[in-house]
């Protein structure tokens, strides 16, 4: 008798990535890709001038997190990343919580990522090409003030 894989335990396989959902604010919005969801901690390095080992030693240091890219096809009048990117003034914008969560295969979230006072900080509109057969997208990079992650 053949193995329809319904014994099988949930955690023996990884969780495919090409099923997730973006929460921006309060909105649900639709992306292609999304990347750079990063936080490293920079090295500081000391050595005080008595230490018997002629190296320096390596503590953590301030964290940074790296800024996140969304990628989405253009769409008639959808203009959202550029109005907000419009709303920079001098040292203001609207800073937004966003949440990235990937989901499994019913559609409920399995871990979750959440930006901190996300605010964009670039935006890049779709190339053109006479002879292309392909969809238009934009990108818009998010700059945010911390990530932390949650199993849902």
């Amino acid at each position: 008798m053949a193995d329809d894989g319904s014994a099988q335990s949930k955690t023996v396989w990884p969780l495919p990535k090409f099923h997730f959902q973006v929460k921006w604010d309060s909105t649900v919005m639709s992306f292609q890709e999304v990347s750079g969801l990063s936080i490293e901690s920079t090295p500081i390095e000391y050595r005080h001038g008595d230490s018997p080992a002629f190296s320096a030693i390596k503590m953590p240091g301030i964290k940074k997190f790296g800024n996140v890219t969304m990628k989405k096809g253009i769409f008639v009048a959808d203009n959202k990343f550029w109005d907000w990117f419009n709303q920079i003034k001098m040292n203001t914008i609207k800073r937004v919580p966003v949440i990235i969560s990937l989901l499994d295969e019913t559609g409920k979230p399995t871990m979750v990522w959440t930006l901190a006072n996300a605010w964009p900080t670039k935006i890049t509109g779709t190339d053109l090409k006479a002879e292309g057969n392909e969809v238009a997208v934009e990108t818009i990079e998010i700059a945010h003030e911390g990530l932390t992650i949650a199993n849902a």
